[in-house]
């Protein structure tokens, strides 16, 4: 299983990164794969701890992936690091082991304090249309165009429906970054 993310790392020098990335949940461990090159990777493999925020507010996903990684920290309880301060719960990791890999090397981490904050009320599809949509965005330079806009079509029906304004807000900043993309690449965005 994987679970959609916000993961907080610190460098040696204690500067906070956040990152919206997936984390497969193993039997009593956590896998993080990021894709090369990372700050989080490098924190993680320099302080040997992070943490998973576990978060219903999906502008955090989007605004990581668009350059608003200015979101509200709290100090982490039993290791040196952040958390996010409205996260809904989290978990503090500690590295237990990585296996190299060109494109993604592999953590392999045990929750040593896991807290809940406040109840996980689920997600509607505009939230869940983010979401997805923001893992479109992280990927644009590995997909085909055509693919890119029949998912983010697909996506925009439940956003269109289910949407909060800070579900529209997230998807805005989005689509800004796919317009973008699009724009600066246009021999690989070509609309079909």
């Amino acid at each position: 299983m994987i679970r959609e993310t916000i993961i907080t790392s610190c460098s040696p020098q204690g500067v906070a990164h956040i990152a919206p990335m997936g984390v497969h949940v193993l039997d009593d461990e956590l896998l993080i794969m990021p894709f090369r090159p990372s700050t989080t990777l490098d924190n993680v493999l320099a302080t040997r701890t992070a943490v998973i925020n576990y978060t219903d507010d999906v502008r955090i996903f989007a605004g990581c992936l668009t350059g608003r990684r200015d979101w509200p920290l709290l100090p982490a309880e039993r290791i040196p690091g952040r958390r996010l301060a409205g996260a809904l719960a989290h978990a503090e990791l500690e590295l237990l082991r990585w296996e190299e890999d060109e494109l993604r090397p592999k953590l392999y981490c045990r929750v040593v304090h896991d807290v809940n904050h406040a109840p996980f009320r689920g997600f509607n599809r505009a939230q869940y249309a983010v979401l997805e949509a923001a893992i479109l965005v992280s990927r644009l330079h590995m997909l085909p165009w055509d693919k890119i806009e029949s998912e983010l079509a697909y996506l925009r029906i439940g956003l269109d429906k289910t949407a909060g304004p800070a579900e529209r807000e997230a998807w805005g900043w989005l689509m800004d970054a796919v317009e973008a993309f699009r724009r600066s690449n246009p021999n690989q965005a070509v609309r079909t």
